[in-house]
Order: structure tokens, then C-alpha cells, then sequence
């Protein structure tokens, strides 16, 4: 009897051993399935963010290259501007100072008188006045007042003071900037 119960003991201890191996491999066999679903995942994850990433790259150098070019417009803009600035301050600064003289003011003068047909108004600062009153004398039935407000230069009143021509050196200066304007801008481009 104890061969019966010792072939018996090895029949369950290798029935055992059998179940528990069959067990095992199917244990491994589903972590290996399982670990090959997560790899496969991982990788389709890892391949979904470095698409994402590359999207989110070219956005942003998309849009930095458009900061980029903005800046140097708003650069160029603000380079114009301060070119046009110094511009209008030497042009102001040459006119002035061509309307200190009286020769020039009287060369104005007298071109104005031609386009003013009857009588008009003068309006300048006391210096010019002096100047101008000289000049208009024989040319004219034209008054000459003083305004102080004026500095360098004169302005012209006919038609009863509904249409004025401004000779100031401010008025001048602008007119002069404004047809040099496009030439400026052409050098900053």
C-alpha cells in the first residue's frame, strides 16, 4: 500500500507541477500580450505629442517670425516718424532764418502782391511790419498790422479776410515737408 500511496503522491505532485506550469505559461503569456498592448500604446502616445509637439513648434516660430516682422515695421514706422520730426525742425530752423531776412521777405512779399488782386491785408511781428509797410507803400491799397503771434513771416487777408494765405515760416516749413515726405519715405525703404 505505501507504493500505491507513493505512485499516488507522484501523481498528484506531477499533476500539481503540470497545472502550475500550464498556470505560469498562461500567467506570461498574458503579461507578454499585455505588455506588448502597452508598448504599442506608449509608442501611438509618443507619436501622437511629438506630432503635437512639431504642430506647436512651426505655430510658434510662425508667430515669432510675424512678431518679428511687426517689430521692424513698427521700427521703421517710428524711424519715419522721427526722421519727418527732424526734418520739420530743420526745415523750420532754415526758413526762420531766411525770413530774418528782409531781402527774402520782400521778394515774398512782392510775389504775393501779384496774386492778390485790389487791396488785402498784412498781418506780421513788428519787425516784419516795418519791412513790409516800406514795401507796399507805391504797390497798393494794402494794410499792414502787427501779430506778434506770427514770429518769422506774414500772412495775407483778401476778400474781405475769407481767404488767407499764410507766408509764415511755420506754414512754409510744412508745405516743404509735406512735398519732401514721399522722398523721405522712399530713402527709409
Amino acid at each position: 500500500m505505501s507504493e500505491d500511496i507513493q505512485g499516488l503522491l507522484e501523481k498528484i505532485n506531477r499533476e500539481g507541477v503540470e497545472k502550475a506550469r500550464a498556470e505560469s505559461e498562461k500567467i506570461l503569456s498574458d503579461a507578454r500580450a499585455r505588455a506588448e498592448v502597452i508598448v504599442r500604446e506608449a509608442e501611438a502616445d509618443a507619436a501622437r505629442k511629438s506630432a503635437e509637439a512639431e504642430r506647436a513648434a512651426k505655430a510658434y516660430a510662425e508667430g515669432a517670425g510675424e512678431t518679428v516682422r511687426q517689430a521692424m515695421r513698427d521700427l521703421v514706422a517710428r524711424a519715419e516718424q522721427s526722421m519727418q520730426a527732424l526734418l520739420e525742425k530743420l526745415l523750420l530752423k532754415d526758413v526762420d532764418l531766411a525770413l530774418a531776412d528782409e531781402g527774402t521777405v520782400a521778394a515774398v512779399a512782392a510775389e504775393a502782391v501779384k496774386e492778390v488782386a485790389g487791396e488785402g491785408e498784412f498781418a506780421a511781428s513788428s519787425r516784419t511790419a516795418a519791412m513790409l509797410k516800406a514795401q507796399l507803400a507805391s504797390l497798393g491799397s494794402f494794410k499792414v498790422t502787427i501779430d506778434e503771434t506770427i514770429g518769422a513771416g506774414f500772412t495775407v487777408k483778401v476778400d474781405g479776410g475769407r481767404v488767407e494765405h499764410d507766408f509764415t515760416s511755420k506754414a512754409i516749413a510744412e508745405e516743404l515737408s509735406r512735398r519732401l515726405r514721399p522722398d523721405l519715405a522712399a530713402l527709409l525703404k
